[in-house]
């Protein structure tokens, strides 16, 4: 059984056309003339349990929306959602007890009190013992370290703070699967790493099945084994990250330092004898070459490159993850 499965999903709103003029809000706020927005496409995957997978797409994709009715927080259209076998819309409540969610633009702690407070009523509400609450909260604040701030008032926490409770109440009652929307926003580099590095714990040595929607490609890039790729409410990729470098085939650099000045051979014997990859640049000793990895192999490339002389060292560089990115959503704008 998937942990996940998402058949033939879509989600369709209605709303009011907006109207142009002086009074235009007024008039389309009064209008019964309305328009239908499908913010979601007949969406079809499954995520398997220990699997960590980043959904990712640009503002507007449908992410958000997917994730809700993932939640049960809204109801689908057409297609369903199964989690653990079971819909969140018509079970919510056996569903809720193993998924823990954070929407890093939402919070689901009490705004008016005091961060502790909220465990406390989160811990009654998943019917946790005193020694569950306070061992569960233990291990959490060994990697959010929360405790300093466990006294102030939601409202007075930073946004980093916050997502640090947040991410703590979502793991309280120990879910098997975690539903991430931007769980690192608002955070400093050091509060990334730790909370990169609790996950992956999550993940890897307690068998949680994670899955994460961020704007951070750094996030997708050293959790992320496998990526969902969503545009205008469609998926438009479903694979892991070799994969979704090798679907642009955008170069990989390769930059050559060579003891002496290397000897390259001359326009007729270079075109006489193709080779899988270009000159990208040359800099005294120093030569840079690109390739596309789905067509040769680095080991090729740097055999052909000691033709030109002895190699001192060699660095190679892949395409920039946002790049490949923004690649991929480009042929659908």
């Amino acid at each position: 059984m998937h942990i996940l499965e998402v058949k033939g999903l879509a989600k369709t709103f209605r709303t009011s056309v907006p109207r142009e003029g002086r009074f235009g809000a007024v008039r389309s706020l009064l209008s019964r003339e309305k328009r239908t927005v499908q913010a979601v496409k007949r969406l079809d995957f499954a995520v398997e349990r220990g699997e960590f997978v980043g959904f990712i797409g640009p503002n507007g994709a449908g992410k958000s929306t997917t994730i809700k009715m993932l939640c049960g927080i809204l109801h689908p259209s057409e297609g369903e959602v199964l989690v653990f076998g079971r819909s969140p819309q018509r079970e919510r409540r056996p569903v809720a007890r193993r998924i823990g969610v954070v929407f890093g633009q939402r919070t689901q702690l009490w705004w008016d009190l005091p961060l502790k407070d909220s465990f406390a009523i989160l811990a009654a509400m998943f019917r946790l013992t005193r020694s569950e609450k306070e061992r569960q909260l233990d291990r959490l604040n060994e990697a959010l370290s929360f405790r300093d701030f466990w006294d102030t008032p939601v409202r007075k926490l930073s946004l980093g703070q916050r997502m640090r409770g947040d991410l703590a109440a979502a793991l309280l009652h120990d879910p098997e699967l975690l539903v991430l929307d931007e769980p690192t926003i608002g955070m400093d580099a050091g509060a990334k790493r730790q909370i990169r590095a609790h996950l992956k714990f999550l993940n890897e040595h307690l068998g949680k099945t994670v899955l994460l929607t961020t704007h951070d490609m750094n996030d997708i890039e050293q959790l992320c084994r496998r990526v969902l790729v969503i545009n205008r409410g469609e998926l438009i990729f479903d694979g892991g990250m070799a994969q979704l470098r090798g679907r642009i085939g955008m170069p990989t650099l390769i930059r050559v330092v060579y003891r002496r000045e290397p000897k390259l051979p001359d326009a007729e014997l270079w075109a006489s004898q193709p080779r899988p990859f270009r000159i990208a640049g040359r800099r005294e000793r120093e030569l840079t070459v690109s390739c596309n990895r789905t067509e040769t192999r680095i080991l090729d490339v740097l055999r052909a490159l000691g033709e030109w002389g002895e190699v001192d060292d060699v660095l190679v560089e892949e395409p920039d993850f946002e790049d490949i990115v923004h690649e991929i959503y480009a042929p659908a704008k």
